[in-house]
């Protein structure tokens, strides 16, 4: 790949992983990555930033979806989720925050991106980790059977596996993963 071209890195993992507080630890750390902004039309979470997605409604993402404005979407657990097509940002690679589907698709479309699957240290943790950020019990249910069916796919995809356990660790070993691939450009 040439210097100037971009390289597309993938986290993904099951709900409750810690995908979010990773990449933003991950853009804040190397200024040559830039995070593409998810579009969902799930409800926003009590206390979750408003810029987490872009929260659209179901009619504005399904017409973004006929004009081909997504890289990747799914709908998951009844509610759209989405990649929009990314704008080349001269420098910076683009990191995708996105699910197991998603992360095939892309991967499907560009098969040189680099898919870092994470993983929780344990489903009980997965589970609280769900109940902090707000999640009801039906939905925390519902995510952790999701991860079960989801951790298979996800590492037959994945370049790389990460459990994250310690959240400065994780961050670190992702941060010399996407070194390394760099170096390898």
């Amino acid at each position: 790949m040439p210097a100037s071209a971009q390289r597309i890195f993938i986290v993904s993992g099951p709900g409750g992983v810690g995908k979010g507080t990773i990449v933003r630890a991950l853009v804040e750390r190397d200024p040559r990555l830039w995070l593409s902004r998810s579009w969902t039309t799930r409800e926003r979470r009590p206390g979750e930033a408003a810029d987490a997605y872009v929260f659209a409604t179901t009619v504005e993402f399904e017409q973004r979806i006929e004009r081909g404005g997504f890289l990747e979407w799914t709908n998951f657990l009844g509610n759209y989720y989405g990649t929009p097509t990314p704008d080349p940002t001269p420098g910076r690679d683009p990191v995708l925050e996105i699910e197991v589907d998603g992360a095939r698709q892309v991967k499907t479309l560009h098969p040189d991106a680099t898919l870092i699957f994470v993983l929780p240290p344990s489903r009980e943790e997965q589970a609280r980790r769900l109940r902090g950020r707000g999640d009801p019990d039906d939905k925390i249910d519902q995510r952790v059977r999701k991860a079960e069916e989801e951790e298979p796919v996800g590492r037959a995809l994945a370049d790389y596996v990460v459990v994250n356990d310690d959240l400065g660790r994780t961050v670190d070993e992702m941060v010399s993963i996407i070194h390394a691939c760099r170096l390898r450009d």
